[in-house]
C-alpha cells in the first residue's frame, strides 16, 4: 500500500475560449497553478482535481481564485461528508 500513497495528487485545469482571447487563457492558467499549488497539500495522495475557468475568471485577482478554489472544495467535502 505505501506505493499508492508515494503517487501524488493531480490537478488538471479546463481553460475554454470562452474565458478570453490566448492572452488572457495563459494568465489564468498561470494564476490557476499558483492557488492550486497551495492546496496540494489539503489534497490526498491520488486525488485527482479538475478546475474549470468561467468566463469571469478572466477579470479575477489570483486571491479571489484562491478563495473561490478553497471554497470549492470545502463544498465538495462536505457534501461527501468528510470535512476537514
Amino acid at each position: 500500500m505505501e506505493a499508492a500513497a508515494a503517487i501524488p495528487p493531480r490537478v488538471g485545469l479546463i481553460i475554454a475560449k470562452s474565458v478570453g482571447n490566448a492572452v488572457d487563457r495563459h494568465r489564468v492558467a498561470r494564476r490557476l497553478r499558483h492557488v492550486a499549488r497551495e492546496v496540494l497539500a489539503d489534497l490526498e495522495p491520488r486525488e485527482q482535481l479538475v478546475i474549470r475557468a468561467l468566463p469571469s475568471s478572466s477579470g479575477a485577482t489570483s486571491d479571489e481564485l484562491g478563495t473561490q478554489l478553497r471554497t470549492g472544495l470545502r463544498s465538495i467535502r462536505r457534501a461527501a461528508g468528510a470535512v476537514r
